[in-house]
């Protein structure tokens, strides 16, 4: 969750994923995170967002999608290092570019997960500074308020009247 608007600030948000068969494969109630999640059936999963937290706001949301496949094919797998043990260089470099390629995602799902926090935090300073600035303000009226109104008694308890022959108090 980005960006919170509305009468409660709370960032969480319920998340569940759908396989294609309609059975869910995993839940999660968390301002951020990941849902892994392994499949073996191909088709459309679906993605839901319940803002049930917080129903009187809205929340901007950053989403990222990563696919990786681990051991996508097996059997093609056994014969290919068949085939690469007649030439052990040929299945050195073949080991190494998938080792890089797998390095390669991990950094790219974790700068996803970076970016998302990066701007999650950009908007909690803005909301942060917004707040500030408002009480700031309040409390600059309240101090200026109170300075006038001791200014006026003040003057109030040392004010001189004018008084003719006839207005004086008697002793």
């Amino acid at each position: 969750v980005q960006w919170v608007m509305g009468l409660q600030n709370d960032r969480t948000i319920t998340t569940t994923v759908n396989a294609p068969t309609g059975h869910v494969i995993d839940t999660s109630s968390d301002a951020s995170g990941q849902i892994n999640f392994k499949t073996n059936e191909s088709g459309y999963y679906q993605l839901c967002l319940n803002n049930f937290s917080s129903h009187f706001g809205s929340k901007q949301i950053f989403i990222s999608f990563g696919v990786y496949y681990d051991g996508l094919s097996e059997k093609k797998e056994i014969e290919d290092k068949e085939k690469l043990q007649l030439n052990d260089t040929l299945s050195a470099i073949q080991d190494t570019t998938i080792k890089v390629q797998s390095y390669v995602f991990h950094m790219w799902r974790f700068y996803n997960f970076a970016r998302m926090h990066k701007g999650a935090d950009y908007f909690i300073v803005l909301a942060s500074n917004n707040y500030v600035n408002w009480w700031s303000f309040a409390q600059s009226v309240v101090i200026v308020s109170s300075g006038v109104l001791q200014l006026y008694f003040l003057r109030r308890l040392f004010a001189v009247r004018v008084t003719i022959a006839n207005e004086k108090p008697r002793c």
